[in-house]
């Protein structure tokens, strides 16, 4: 089944025998083990040398690191395998998913709000600078799910658009902008996120359109890809019980699957109704998505047996390798199927040239390398890609604008967050963060603003001792504040949100209030209000009453910067929302 002369790899002969021959020469654990990519637990060449000569692992994805570490981690990795590697970075928003200091450019909605497809090849474009830099030849990315279900928790930033035609266009300069640095991207998560509101990390999750629908939708974007030449995909824990039943008819409800465990969405779909000839990654295999499905031990061999080609991470390695390897010797994988893993496996390694390329020089010079990272014309890309995002997507008060010292001089900031994680917020840096209503608050008192920074009741009963908070509590609900109270001290409200995922099961607003706080905003219609999105782009759906609201999509400083001089008149605000920002909801447009 696999055409090592056609697309994806565009083999010589001479790289195809090295394919054969790599493979004759192999054992059966150095066949198991390219079936793998390690998530690496530490960088020191002790651990990688191990685990290269003990797993004898094919792909390595690895978490973001400095690019002067992550550099020295790729080299030992390259020169002291026996095979040379892919080696994958999550690149969504940037050369930041391949190392710290890489630069974020901005999360697909954001991309696609700029509403021109430019920016989309420039996130592609610096995300293979910055990670071919530093080592990396291999992207889990772009994302192209079609964002159709606002309470979706885990992609209502990540995704591009609501549209396939959109996601298709976007995602196509995406590629060839990384692909101009020698990076293979795999489009994810096939067969698609966006119509279900949970997310697989932490339950089951289905694509619920019919043949036709998903034929015109997500079957359109990812044909179009690999008509474009798509090198790799990343399959979902995502059931797509349309196409399963239709390639299994006899099928009962029971018999249901996560695409990466289904031979009818991967092998009678993918491979033989839609042609793709590369390499299916698995999604990360701690999801619940998957693990839910059946034993670990089965579910290790049966997803190379449904079509997968690689297998996303270890959960711990002797028991995974020693199960992949029992599924073989037990007939689940075949020996043609573990052959067509392996010539695609190694079939894309040839086409990045690994085969013919000295170890030592597989990654450029280190000082050079570090030359790369960080550039301020690529800083410069990222500022104009806010400016031309951030979107007016309500505006029922318009003599609000525009803001300034003369007009509103005493303002009032309020935060509002939703659920917090702090395994997720680890991932983003660690530590505590402050609140981008904190940045606004500080940068309007730059531009001569009177800012009080409001402070929620939750953040006063923290200092008080059990008996003092019931009494405050109780307090409230008893006590009659008047409405000058507000009005007499203040000219305008900013409600500053960040609301994200997190790996929890919804992306929804968690008030600090109780009855009659300032927290959550019953007084629009009593002093000039604006409410301002600075993650989820859904966030209209939980103040529906709000007469301004802007999705600026992230809280980098120089977005709020964008931001303010937006909401000054300094510049228009020029953002296209490229997804239902009113949630579908007819009062959200009152």
């Amino acid at each position: 089944m696999v055409d090592l002369t056609a697309t994806p790899y565009n083999l010589d002969a001479e790289a195809i025998a090295w394919v054969r021959e790599t493979i004759a020469s192999m054992t059966i654990e150095e066949k198991i083990g390219q079936l793998f990519v390690n998530m690496g637990a530490e960088r020191t060449e002790e651990y990688l040398t191990d685990v290269l000569n003990t797993y004898h692992i094919g792909a390595v994805r690895y978490n973001p690191g400095l690019a002067a570490e992550v550099w020295e981690q790729n080299y030992i990795l390259q020169t002291k395998s026996k095979i040379p590697l892919l080696i994958a970075a999550n690149t969504e928003a940037g050369g930041n998913g391949a190392c710290k200091d890489g630069t974020y450019v901005g999360h697909e909605v954001k991309i696609a709000a700029a509403h021109d497809p430019k920016w989309a090849y420039e996130l592609g474009r610096i995300s293979g600078v910055e990670a071919a830099a530093i080592g990396c030849n291999w992207s889990f990315a772009p994302i192209v799910d079609i964002m159709r279900n606002w309470r979706n928790p885990i992609i209502s930033s990540r995704a591009f658009s609501s549209d396939p035609d959109q996601v298709l266009q976007l995602s196509r300069a995406y590629m060839k902008g990384i692909m101009e640095s020698g990076i293979l991207p795999a489009a994810k998560h096939f067969p698609g996120d966006g119509i279900d509101e949970r997310d697989q990390h932490l339950s089951a999750s289905v694509n619920s359109y019919s043949v036709e629908e998903w034929d015109a939708t997500f079957g359109k974007v990812y044909q179009g890809l690999i008509d474009d030449g798509l090198p790799s995909i990343m399959a979902g824990h995502i059931m797509l019980p349309s196409y399963q039943a239709h390639f299994n008819p006899d099928m009962e409800i029971e018999d249901l699957l996560p695409a990466t465990l289904s031979k009818e969405i991967l092998t009678n779909l993918l491979r033989e109704k839609m042609g793709f000839n590369g390499v299916v990654v698995t999604d990360a295999s701690h999801m619940v998505g998957l693990t839910g499905a059946m034993k670990r031990k089965e579910l290790l061999p049966r997803a190379i047996a449904a079509g997968c080609d690689l297998f996303l991470f270890f959960n711990d390695p002797d028991e995974d390798f020693r199960w992949m390897m029992e599924g073989y010797h037990a007939g689940v994988i075949t020996d043609d199927r573990l052959r067509e893993a392996l010539e695609r496996i190694l079939g894309l390694k040839a086409r990045l040239g690994l085969h013919t390329t000295p170890r030592e020089k597989i990654l450029p010079a280190k000082d050079a390398a570090m030359q790369l990272i960080g550039l301020p014309e690529n800083a410069d890309i990222a500022r104009k890609v806010a400016d031309e995002a951030i979107t007016l997507v309500k505006s029922k008060e318009p003599a609000v604008f525009p803001v300034n010292p003369q007009r509103f001089k005493r303002v009032l900031v309020v935060a509002v967050s939703g659920p917090s994680n702090p395994i997720s917020r680890a991932f983003g840096g660690g530590g505590e963060v402050s609140h981008p209503a904190d940045v606004v608050a500080r940068k309007l008192r730059e531009r001569g603003y009177e800012v009080t920074r409001h402070e929620s009741m939750l953040d006063k009963l923290a200092t008080m001792s059990p008996d003092e908070q019931a009494d405050a509590v109780r307090s409230v609900y008893a006590g009659k504040a008047p409405i000058a109270n507000l009005t007499d001290r203040y000219d305008l409200v900013l409600m500053v949100s960040k609301i994200e995922g997190l790996m929890q099961p919804v992306e929804r607003v968690q008030w600090p209030a109780t009855k009659g706080t300032l927290d959550i905003p019953w007084y629009v219609f009593e002093i000039p209000t604006i409410y301002i999105s600075t993650a989820t782009p859904y966030a209209l759906a939980d103040v529906p009453q709000v007469k301004t609201y802007i999705n600026a999509y992230d809280d980098k400083e120089f977005t709020i910067d964008a931001l303010l001089d937006k909401l000054e008149g300094l510049s228009e605000f020029t953002g296209v929302s490229p997804v239902d920002a009113f949630c579908g909801k007819i009062d959200t447009r009152i």
